[in-house]
Parts: structure tokens; sequence; C-alpha cells
């Protein structure tokens, strides 16, 4: 298909272009930025007239089930998000190359964003013995991690980081002790012990990042760090990159808003893994962002049953859906702190995409067709019948929220347009 996207205002931040320019996609790539190529016949416009076109979100933490595949692809094209990293702790987990095969196989059916997943780095994820990381790399795995469950034994882990290291895999770990953080369901602090809910402490992070940190240190892994929660976290963070350690990290992109204040009478909806901090820790991690300590902005999709979110707060599931609102939230958290839009873009399409050795999150000649079309001045409510997510839930329910997507082109193929 040839599709030209007109009248736009093209941010990529990638090349610092910020500029009102046509652009042309042909054959799944971008053919020409500015003047049509010669003879053009197209057979769809775009008119991006008021909005900005920008590269596709890079999204590095998206959890699906094969059942939902469908629904959380199409949740992806209307979020703006043309490249999805997704979690090992799919139903069965990514351990076998087959299970890969099948996983990519059938994302690709859709047309819709460019699914990469990760490999399980345990078998099962159980944290016992090796996956055959070598032949599930082979099959599209890009990094291997654990998902939410922790390697608890630290010999198991060094050995890991040995075998990734030699084959130059990436270690993708979201750090947290189990034993601090057993039974606990929210933020270990006062608004915790006011609910008498069971709190995960701050050590809980910062023990497991500590471990991780120096086994990086001693085997030469590139490590990413997923979802990191707290102040000082972020601080151990700045201070390993100053030592030249190979790690980089990532934030939720509702950390950057809630905390765990906003739990408020037992919401499920916030009931998240990590959970909603502290307010000092919200602040410690907007600075992280700004200042280049936390690589980049995610949604950690996980989208969840309505039963499973209308049960008493300590039984509910944790996850919220979050590929829809990535790109408003982000919009939001850079208002808030008074950065441009290019700045804000990076943190979703560049940045998460050098993160995962990625050829996206960028709009120049030749490159993927990957792109989205969206209005930064317009406002939406979001609400349960708008989320395309098998999940409807998310802590932003009823929230007015800026960025509205118009269109989204993921390899070329319109994947999803916002009706007149």
């Amino acid at each position: 298909m040839k599709i030209a996207i007109r009248n736009g205002r093209l941010i990529d931040p990638a090349s610092g272009s910020d500029r009102q320019v046509d652009v042309f996609i042909a054959a799944g790539r971008i053919v020409a930025i500015g003047e049509a190529p010669s003879g053009w016949h197209g057979n769809r416009d775009i008119d991006a007239s008021g909005c900005i076109v920008a590269p596709g979100l890079v999204d590095l933490a998206v959890h699906v089930k094969r059942g939902t595949l469908a629904t959380e692809m199409a949740a992806a094209a209307a979020g703006g998000v043309t490249s999805m990293v997704c979690s090992p702790d799919t139903d069965p987990v990514l351990d076998e190359p087959g299970l890969v095969d099948m996983l990519r196989w059938r994302a690709q059916s859709f047309h819709g964003a460019r699914l990469h997943p990760l490999g399980a780095l345990t078998k099962e994820l159980a944290g016992e013995q090796l996956a055959e990381l070598s032949k599930l790399s082979l099959a599209g795995c890009i990094a291997f991690s654990q998902a939410d469950k922790p390697i608890v034994d630290h010999q198991v882990l060094l050995r890991a980081m040995q075998y990734a290291t030699t084959f130059g895999f990436a270690v993708w770990l979201r750090p947290e002790e189990t034993h601090l953080a057993k039974g606990g369901v929210a933020h270990e602090g006062e608004m915790a012990t006011r609910l008498g809910l069971a709190g995960i402490p701050s050590s809980a992070e910062i023990i497991a990042l500590a471990t991780h940190l120096e086994l990086a240190r001693v085997t030469g892994t590139r490590l990413h760090v997923c979802r990191v929660s707290t102040a000082d976290a972020v601080e151990m963070l700045r201070e390993a990159k100053r030592r030249g350690i190979r790690v980089s990290a990532d934030v939720a992109v509702h950390q950057l808003h809630l905390t765990d204040v906003d739990i408020g009478h037992f919401d499920t909806q916030c009931r998240l893994t990590p959970p909603l901090r502290s307010a000092r820790d919200r602040d410690a991690l907007r600075a992280g962002v700004l200042d280049g300590t936390i690589d980049a902005i995610v949604s950690d999709h996980t989208p969840r049953p309505d039963g499973s979110k209308q049960l008493p707060f300590a039984e509910a599931a944790p996850g919220a859906s979050g590929l829809e609102t990535l790109l408003s939230l982000t919009l939001r958290f850079a208002d808030a702190v008074g950065v441009d839009p290019a700045q804000a873009l990076a943190w979703i399409t560049q940045r998460p995409a050098g993160v995962a050795n990625l050829s996206a999150g960028r709009i120049a000649l030749d490159a993927p067709a990957d792109l989205c079309v969206f209005d930064a001045t317009a406002y939406r409510i979001v609400n349960r019948a708008g989320l395309r997510s098998a999940g409807k839930n998310s802590p932003f329910l009823g929230y007015e929220l800026p960025g509205v997507v118009r269109a989204t082109v993921a390899g070329g193929h319109i994947a999803y347009e916002l009706a007149a």
C-alpha cells in the first residue's frame, strides 16, 4: 500500500527533526520526506493537519496471553504503539523455540505492532534450570527475562549471566527480594498501615538491585532493570552508570503520576506490581527520567479480567491495562515537568528502541514505516467502553488526558484510524 501523510508536524527525536512536512510510504518503508517521489500515485492520504507525526511508540513492557493477543494488538494500534516487547510469562511460558515461533507468527498475521518476545531465562521461569537461550535467540527472542518471578538461587543467576555474556545476550530483570516482599500488596508505609495492608518495603527492591548490579559488574552482562519504583534504586542506578556498569532501566508511566495515597479506600485499580510508592519515590523517578538515569518509560500493560479486580484489595490481581494510555500519560508528565514534545517522545520511541536494540523509533528514509499521528492538543476521557484491551482495568479511568491518536501506521499498513 502507498500512503501519504500530509500537512503534519513531523517530530523525530532520533534526528532532532521538528518541521512541517509530508511523509510518503510504499512497500512498508518510508520512501520520501518532503516532496513526493517521481510519479507518485498513492492509495491513501492521511490528513495530519494540526497533528504531530511521530515514530510509532516502542513499549518495553507488555504482558499478553495467547487467547487475548488479537485484542491487545488492537489496543497497541489504538495507542500508537508499533513495537512492543512481550514478557515471557505467557501461557505457556516462552521457554521453547516452537512457542516463540507460534507467538510471532500469530502477531504478524494481525498486521499491527511488531511483537518482540523476551525468552524465559530459566525453564518455566522456575529459577532452577537455564532455558535453551541460544535456540530461543534464533527463534527471535531479543533478550531474556524472569518476568515477575525472581531467581532465588544466586548461583543460578550468576551462571545465567555468565552464559548470556558469552553469547552477547541481554538479561532483563525486575529487582525484588522474594522473602522481603512475600505477602505484601502495597508499599510499606503510612498508607498501608492505615488500611491494614501487608507492605512491600523499598528494601525488597534495593537489596535485589544491589545483587543484580554486582553480578552484572563481575560478568559484564548487559543488564536491563525493569520497572524501577524507589528513590534509592534510582540513585544506585545513577552510580552504577557512573562506574561503567552496562545497565539500563525503565519505569512504568503510572509511577510518574500516582503514589500509594491513590489507593484511597482500597481501589483495586491501583493494585500494581511493583506497588505505587511514596511521593518521595515518585519525585525521584521523575528526576531519574529527566537526567537519563532511567532510559525509557513503559506501559507495563497487564490486562486483567473484571472478576480478578472485583475482590478485596489484597486478593485482587495486580496490574493494569496501559497500551492505550502510554502516549497520553507521557505527554501529561512532560507538561508537568516543563519538557517539550520532542523530548517526551524520545522516552517512548528512540530511547526504548535503543535499549532493546530495535530498528524502530525513528523517521528516516528507507526506515520501517511505523508512525503515529496524534493531536497533542485534544483531550479524551479514559473510560471502559473506549478501551480496546481485553482488560478494562486502569487507575486512570475517568481521567481527562491529552493526546488523541488519529492514525497508526505499522509496517506500511494502517493499523488504526480514528473514525471521523
